[in-house]
C-alpha cells in the first residue's frame, strides 16, 4: 500500500516548512526504523513543501493509521516538532490517489507558481537520495519514475511547459517596481547550488551583467569559473553586500547568511574606506541611505528579518512571494491536469495487474505442466514431424487467451479476487509467494511468453 503525507504552502506556515526542510535528509531512515510495516520511504522537501511517500507491507483494505502516526512521530522527532501538531497539519492520501498527487506535484501543478520547472528535478533528486540511503522499494521506484515521465509529458504537451515559470522569475517580476534599470543593477548572488544557477540565468535574461557570487560553504571559486563570474572572498563579503543594489540568497546553509549586522558592518567599512582607492572586489562606497533589495529564496531562511531595520533595505522573502503568486491560466492547467489524471489511472491499472501476477504465473505453470506431459506422451507414440506438439501448443495458447484478457479487465475494475477465486474453484490453483519473480511480472509480459512458447 502506498501512503503520502504532506505539508505545503497550502496548509502549513513557513516556520514549520523551514524546520521540516532543514531535517529532511534524516526523515526517511528514521521513518523506516519506526514501524516494521514500512518497507520504503522517499521524502520530497523543497522551499514550499515537505512530503513523505511510504510503501507499506499491508493489504489495501487494512487501516494504515497506526503506521502513519508512527511515521509522523518520526518526522516530528527529527524536526523537533510536536507530532500532534503535524498530524493536524499534514494532508494524507493513500492507494491509487498517491500517484495522482505525486504526478501533480512533479508537474508543477501544486507549486506556488503553477507550472514552475524546478520541482521536476527536485522530485527526481529525492528518489536519488532515497536510493543512496537504501530506503526505496520497487513500487516507489515505479511511482517516481512514472512521475518524471508525466512531468515531461506536461512540459512537452501543454503551454505550462513553455513559459519559463519559476519561483525565481516570479521574485524578479515582483522586484520590477524596485529596479530602475536591470542592465545597471549590481547583484550579489549568495549560493552556488542548482537554485543559484537558475537565479543567475533569470537575472541574465533580464539584462543583468554585473553579478558577483559568494558561498558560505567556500564553493564560490568553482561556481564563478563555471559561470564567468567574480567570486567574493569572505573578507570582502560584508562590504560587497552593503554596496550592491540587489542581494539574491539561495543556499542550503543552516544559518542566516545576511542580517542587519552584516549590512551595517559593510556600510561602516565602506564609509571608512571612502577616501581610499577601490582594490579588487571592494566596491565603490555606498551612500548611507541608499536603497537595496534583498530577495531570500532559501529554506531554511537565508536572511534575518532584522535586515529591514537597516535604512533603505527592503526584503522580499518566500512568504511575500507566495502572497503575490499569479492565478492559474485555466486552459493550460486543465490540459495538464487531464494528463496527470490519465497517467495516474494507468499507473493504478498496471499496479492492479501486477498484483495478479502470482496467480497468472500459477495458472500458466498449471497449464504448461499439463502441456509438457501431453507432448511427452505424443512423442512416445510417435510424433516425428512435430505436428502433434505444434497443435498442443497452439491449443494451450488459445485456452489461455480468454483468462488472460479477463485477468486484466478484472484487475482494472479492482475485482482481482474474483479471478483468483475462479482459479481455485475450477483448477484448485492457489497462488503462493513461491512463484518467485511473480511480483515483477505482469499479465502482458506473460502473454508474450505464451506466444513464444505456443508458436510451435
Amino acid at each position: 500500500m502506498l501512503i503520502c503525507f504532506s505539508a505545503s504552502h497550502k496548509n502549513a506556515g513557513f516556520d514549520m516548512l523551514e524546520r521540516l526542510s532543514a531535517n529532511a535528509n534524516q526523515a526517511a531512515p528514521r521513518i523506516l526504523e519506526g514501524h516494521d510495516a514500512v518497507k520504503g520511504a522517499v521524502v520530497v522537501a523543497t522551499c514550499n513543501r515537505f512530503e513523505a511517500y511510504l510503501d507499506l507491507d499491508a493489504p489495501d483494505d487494512t487501516s494504515p493509521v497506526e503506521v502513519v502516526h508512527e511515521a509522523v512521530r518520526a518526522v516530528g522527532a527529527v524536526a523537533d516538532l510536536d507530532a500532534a501538531e503535524l498530524r493536524q497539519t499534514f494532508g494524507f492520501v493513500h492507494g491509487n490517489a498517491v500517484a495522482g498527487h505525486l504526478f501533480s506535484v512533479a508537474s508543477g501543478l501544486e507549486s506556488v507558481v503553477v507550472g514552475e520547472g524546478e520541482i521536476a528535478g527536485q522530485v527526481r533528486r529525492s528518489l536519488e537520495q532515497a536510493r543512496a540511503d537504501g530506503t526505496t522499494t520497487p513500487e516507489l521506484e515505479r511511482l517516481f519514475q512514472r512521475a518524471s515521465q508525466t512531468s515531461r509529458r506536461v512540459k512537452n504537451e501543454t503551454e505550462l511547459g513553455g513559459e519559463g515559470r519559476s519561483l525565481v522569475r516570479l521574485a524578479l517580476d515582483l522586484a520590477e517596481s524596485r529596479i530602475t534599470d536591470w542592465a545597471q543593477t549590481r547583484v550579489l548572488l549568495v549560493g552556488t547550488g542548482r537554485f543559484a544557477g537558475a537565479s543567475l540565468a533569470a537575472l541574465r535574461d533580464r539584462g543583468v551583467t554585473d553579478v558577483v557570487v559568494h558561498s558560505p560553504s567556500g564553493r564560490a571559486e568553482k561556481f564563478a569559473v563555471g559561470h564567468d563570474l567574480e567570486p567574493v572572498a569572505p573578507a570582502a563579503y560584508a562590504s560587497v553586500a552593503a554596496s550592491v543594489d540587489l542581494i539574491v540568497t539561495c543556499t542550503t546553509a543552516d544559518r542566516q547568511v545576511v542580517d542587519r549586522d552584516l549590512l551595517l558592518t559593510g556600510r561602516a567599512t565602506l564609509a571608512a574606506a571612502e577616501a581610499l582607492p577601490t582594490i579588487g572586489l571592494v566596491p565603490e562606497p555606498a551612500e548611507p541611505e541608499r536603497r537595496q533589495l534583498v530577495i531570500d529564496l532559501g529554506l531554511p531562511r537565508n536572511v534575518a528579518p532584522d535586515v529591514i531595520e537597516v535604512p533603505g533595505v527592503e526584503l522580499l522573502d518566500l512568504e511575500t512571494i507566495k502572497i503575490h503568486a499569479p492565478l492559474e491560466e485555466f486552459g493550460a492547467t486543465d490540459a495538464a491536469r487531464a494528463i496527470v489524471l490519465r497517467d495516474a489511472r494507468a499507473f493504478g491499472e498496471s499496479g492492479e495487474e501486477q498484483r495478479l501476477a502470482p496467480a497468472v504465473v500459477a495458472l500458466r505453470k498449471h497449464v504448461f505442466d499439463i502441456l509438457d506431459a501431453e507432448i511427452e506422451r505424443a512423442a512416445s507414440r510417435g510424433d516425428d514431424d512435430g505436428r502433434a506438439e505444434a497443435a498442443l501448443r497452439h491449443m494451450a495458447g488459445v485456452l489461455l487467451h480468454t483468462p488472460m484478457v479477463r485477468s486484466r479487465e478484472l484487475a482494472r475494475s479492482g475485482d482481482q479476487q474474483s479471478w483468483i477465486d475462479g482459479l481455485e474453484a475450477i483448477f484448485g490453483i492457489t497462488p503462493v509467494d513461491e512463484a518467485a519473480g511473480a511480483s515483477a511480472v505482469d499479465p502482458a509480459s506473460a502473454d508474450v511468453a505464451r506466444d513464444a512458447r505456443s508458436a510451435g
